[in-house]
C-alpha cells in the first residue's frame, strides 16, 4: 500500500488562481455591441440614442441651437427581464452630419476588422424633410460600403465574408412570429431554405446590419386638410385626406422599401410615443445578436443544435399604419412592395438606383436616375438660399488708368492747380510752385507787407523813413513786374507792373534774393533808429522818452 503512493505530493500548477479567474471570466464574459447612428442634423438622433439605452433625453438634446460634438458616445448595460443578469453592453455612436470632418473619425473608433461583426448601422431620415430621403440614403449607404472595406487586408476580407453569410442566412430563414409561446429555438431555426428573391441583398457585400428609421412620422398627416404648404414639411404634397396625398406617401414608402431590400436592411417609422421606440429597440438588439451561419455539415454527421438569439423579436410586420411602419429584414419582396399601391415598378426603381451609383457626380443631374424620379414624386420644398447678385466684372487696372489718362489729356483744364486758383484770374498756367497762384505773386506780397508796416502804429518812424520805405516798395513792385514779364506771365495786379523796370541781367533767384535782403535790411534800420530815439536821455534827467514842459 505504501509503495503505491507517491513519495511526495504532486506540486500544484503554476498560476493556479490566474487560470481559475480566466476560466470564470471567459465563461461569464459580457458581449459588447455597437450601434452607429447616422443622419442629418436635427433629425431625432438624440431621441433614438436615449431610447436604445433606456435613458431620459437630456435638456441639452432638446435645444434646437445646441452644438453637436464631433462624435457623440454613450453606453448602457442590457439586462434580462428580471433585471438580474447583464446580457450585453451596448454602445451608441452618433455622427452629427455627413461632413468629412466627422465621418473620417469613425475608422479610428470603430475599426471594421474588429467591430464589423458587432456593429449595427442605423440611418435616420426626417419626415419633415421627405424630399431629402433618397439623397441622404445614397450618401450614407455609400459611406457604409466604404467604411466596411477598410484597408482591404486578407483578415478583413474573411470577416466580411462571414458577416455576409450570417446576414444572408438570416434573410433566408426568416419566419413571421406567431401568437404562440416563444419556441425554444428562434425564428431562424427553420430547416426550409428559400432562395433570395430578385433585388434582395444585391449590395452590402460586408453584411452590415442596417436599419432605416424615419422619425417624426406622426407629422405626415399634420395639416392634411390644407392645400399647399403645411407644418408637416410635405409642402405641395398635401392635398387633403385620400387621393394624391396618400398615393405619394405610399410611393415614398415603396421607394424606401425597394432600396432597403437591395441592402438587406429593415425599415421602421417612429414617433415620440414610447411604444414605437420600444419596438425599434427590441429589433435592434435582435438584429445585433444574429447567430452566425452554421458551418457545412459533413456526410454522416449529426447537425449541431442551432444557436438561439437571446433577444427574440415578436412583432409582426406592419405596412398599413403609416406612423408605425415595421418592415423587418427578410420579410419584404418586390411582390409585397407592388401590392401596396398599383403602378409602382420596383424593378425600374432598382435600375434607377444602380444608375445613380454608377454615374459620376457631374452626370447625376443629366441621366434619369432615382434622384430625378424621386424629385418628380416629392418636389423640393426646402428653404432656398437668396439669389446671388449679378456678377460684376471689373475693368482691368491698366485699362482703367489708360482710359482716364486719355480723357484727362483732352481736357483744357487738366492742370490740378486750377481748383485752387481765383476764378477771376485769367493768368495762364505757369511755373510749378506757389508763384502760379494769384494769392502769392510778388506785388501782392509787397502790398501785404506795406499794410503790415503801416498798421504797426509806431511813433518812432519819422516821415523820411516812411518816404524811403514807400520809395523802396515802388522799386520792388517794378522789379516784380519785370520778373513776371521775364518768365512769360502778365502781371496779376493792374496797380503794379505797368511800368517795367530792367533787371540788369539778373536771374530769378538773384531778384528774389535781393528782394528779401532789402526787406531784412530795412527792418533792421527802422528798428535801430526807433530804439535810439526811445533810449536817448533828456536834459532834465527824464528817461521816459517824453519832454517835460512843465
Amino acid at each position: 500500500m505504501e509503495g503505491s503512493r507517491p513519495a511526495t505530493p504532486e506540486a500544484p500548477p503554476e498560476n493556479l488562481w490566474s487560470s481559475i479567474l480566466d476560466s470564470v471570466s471567459s465563461s461569464r464574459s459580457i458581449p459588447s455591441k455597437q450601434v452607429l447612428l447616422l443622419g442629418p442634423p436635427s433629425s431625432g438622433k438624440s431621441v433614438l440614442a436615449s431610447a436604445l439605452l433606456q435613458k431620459p433625453v437630456s435638456e441639452e438634446s432638446k435645444d434646437e441651437t445646441r452644438s453637436d460634438f464631433a462624435l457623440g458616445y454613450d453606453w448602457a448595460d442590457i439586462r434580462d427581464d428580471g433585471d438580474e443578469d447583464t446580457l450585453a453592453r451596448l454602445s451608441v455612436y452618433t455622427v452629427p452630419s455627413d461632413a468629412i470632418a466627422y465621418t473620417a473619425l469613425m475608422p479610428h473608433f470603430l475599426p471594421p476588422r474588429a467591430s464589423l461583426p458587432h456593429t449595427l448601422v442605423m440611418i435616420v431620415l426626417d419626415w419633415t424633410r421627405p424630399w431629402t430621403f433618397v439623397d441622404n440614403l445614397q450618401t450614407w449607404l455609400k459611406w457604409v460600403e466604404l467604411w466596411a472595406k477598410g484597408d482591404g487586408s486578407r483578415d478583413l476580407e474573411i470577416v466580411r465574408e462571414e458577416n455576409h453569410e450570417r446576414l444572408q442566412h438570416h434573410l433566408q430563414h426568416y419566419t413571421e412570429p406567431s401568437v404562440d409561446a416563444v419556441p425554444a429555438t428562434s425564428n431562424l431555426s427553420s430547416n426550409t431554405v428559400l432562395p433570395l428573391g430578385p433585388g434582395t441583398l444585391t449590395h452590402n457585400s460586408a453584411g452590415v446590419p442596417i436599419v432605416v428609421v424615419c422619425t417624426k412620422s406622426d407629422l405626415i398627416d399634420e395639416g392634411n386638410d390644407l392645400v399647399g404648404a403645411s407644418n408637416s414639411g410635405m409642402g405641395g404634397m398635401v392635398k387633403g385626406k385620400g387621393g394624391e396625398w396618400e398615393e405619394r406617401t405610399d410611393g415614398v414608402m415603396q421607394v424606401l422599401r425597394t432600396i432597403c431590400l437591395k441592402y438587406g436592411a429593415s425599415l421602421f417609422y417612429t414617433t415620440q410615443q414610447p411604444n414605437t421606440l420600444q419596438v425599434l429597440r427590441q429589433y435592434a438588439l435582435h438584429f445585433l445578436f444574429i447567430p452566425p451561419a452554421p458551418s457545412p455539415i459533413a456526410a454522416g454527421s449529426e447537425a449541431p443544435a442551432p444557436l438561439r438569439n437571446p433577444f427574440f423579436f415578436h412583432y409582426k410586420p406592419n405596412t398599413l399604419d403609416r406612423d408605425r411602419i415595421v418592415v423587418p429584414a427578410g420579410w419584404d419582396s418586390w411582390g409585397k412592395i407592388g401590392v401596396l399601391r398599383e403602378g409602382f415598378e420596383a424593378k425600374v426603381w432598382g435600375e434607377a438606383w444602380e444608375a445613380d451609383l454608377d454615374a459620376d457626380v457631374s452626370e447625376s443631374e443629366d441621366h434619369s436616375g432615382a434622384k430625378k424620379m424621386y424629385r418628380m414624386l416629392v418636389p423640393d420644398q426646402g428653404a432656398k438660399p437668396p439669389p446671388l447678385p449679378p456678377f460684376n466684372a471689373p475693368m482691368a487696372e491698366q485699362a482703367f488708368l489708360a482710359k482716364h489718362y486719355d480723357e484727362n489729356a483732352k481736357k483744357p483744364d487738366r492742370d490740378p492747380r486750377g481748383a485752387f486758383r481765383n476764378p477771376t484770374d485769367t493768368a495762364a498756367a505757369g511755373i510749378v510752385g506757389p508763384l502760379g497762384s494769384s494769392s502769392f505773386t510778388l506785388p501782392t506780397v509787397e502790398r501785404a507787407l506795406s499794410e503790415m508796416e503801416a498798421g504797426m502804429g509806431t511813433s518812432s518812424l519819422n516821415a523820411s523813413t516812411t518816404a524811403d520805405g514807400a520809395r523802396r516798395l515802388s522799386q520792388r513792385g517794378a522789379t516784380a513786374a519785370s520778373m513776371t514779364n521775364h518768365v512769360g506771365r502778365p502781371p496779376s495786379s493792374p496797380t503794379v507792373g505797368s511800368s517795367p523796370s530792367p533787371t540788369g541781367g539778373q536771374t530769378q533767384h538773384e531778384v528774389l534774393q535781393n528782394f528779401f535782403q532789402s526787406l531784412l535790411s530795412s527792418r533792421d534800420r527802422g528798428g535801430a533808429s526807433a530804439t535810439a530815439r526811445t533810449m536817448t536821455p533828456k536834459t532834465n534827467g527824464n528817461t521816459s522818452g517824453t519832454d517835460d514842459t512843465s
